[in-house]
């Protein structure tokens, strides 16, 4: 039996799609590359498999006519053109729009409903804050007291959807007697979505760093930096030393005979000059 049409809406990276559907049309016979050219009225007879193997990009007018050529109906055919756009977009504000647009599809909600908890965990701050607050001695599973408890504080209905979703993902655990305990959880999604929640989630820690210069007194921050000079391997080498030193302060926190607040420590390692070569290839040198 032939494999049927995927559905559009259970992908999150348009190539991925397009590759399983070439392999279900393939799969019935008198299906080539060539064929597909011929629906979506192009040049190339490979233009589709240059696509799926990320050598081409498609165009807004291009995504249209492979929508099109997939026999894909209207609102399958917005939804691949909006993939196309997530996929293809160059910064993360054009990402999270991108995001925001599948998700307002009830279809993508419903192929993606067991993603949802995966997708808040990864795109707010305060989910993996009040994972490490349930290892304080005197916390208290209650949303008004987490809410207060935080810096910045949150909404009361914040921290009550947030340890809803701790649990769900089983990243916390309910005992007996009421209280809660942190627990060991895999939390996975696709690499797209998890890039995107992840930039979203370093970009608010480093706007949470820079507003605990007003918010905090010395005595409980450490802001500094470095400038340095340094070639590729000296580059390579600075980021293994952070890797060995967060490791080291993973072993200090699980060693803590005492837990009592959630502190944040964030590590940057990003250019201020430019190579010779990128300067001479973009014509300002």
């Amino acid at each position: 039996m032939s494999d049927p049409d995927p559905d559009i809406f259970s992908f999150l990276d348009y190539r991925a799609y397009l590759a399983a559907y070439y392999a279900a049309r393939k799969a019935r016979g008198g299906f080539s590359y060539r064929a597909f050219s011929k629906r979506a009225s192009l040049g190339s007879p490979n233009y589709l498999k240059l696509v799926i193997d990320g050598d081409r990009n498609l165009s807004r007018e291009m995504a249209g006519r492979f929508a099109r050529a997939c026999r894909l109906d209207d609102a399958q055919a917005r939804f691949f053109e909006a993939l196309v756009a997530f996929n293809q977009a160059s910064t993360i504000e054009d990402r999270n729009a991108c995001y925001a647009r599948l998700r307002r599809q009830r279809r993508f909600r419903e192929a993606h409903a067991l993603q949802a908890p995966q997708d808040l965990y990864h795109s707010c701050w305060y989910l993996p804050a009040i994972r490490e607050l349930a290892m304080a001695e005197d916390f208290r599973p209650d949303p008004e007291w987490i809410a207060r408890r935080l810096s910045p504080p949150i909404r009361v209905s914040e921290a009550r959807t947030a340890l809803s979703t701790l649990l769900e993902l089983g990243m916390l655990e309910r005992l007996e007697d009421g209280r809660l305990v942190q627990r060991e959880a895999t939390v996975s999604t696709g690499p797209e979505v998890l890039s995107l929640h992840l930039s979203n989630y370093h970009r608010a820690m480093m706007e949470h760093a820079k507003g605990s210069i007003e918010r905090h007194d010395a005595g409980q921050r450490d802001i500094s930096s470095l400038t340095l000079c340094l070639g590729p391997a000296g580059i390579g080498e600075v980021k293994r030393a952070i890797q060995r030193f967060r490791r080291e302060l993973l072993e200090l926190a699980e060693l803590e005979p005492t837990p009592r607040q959630v502190v944040q420590i964030n590590f940057q390692l990003f250019p201020l000059s430019t190579l010779e070569q990128d300067v001479d290839e973009t014509g300002t040198g």
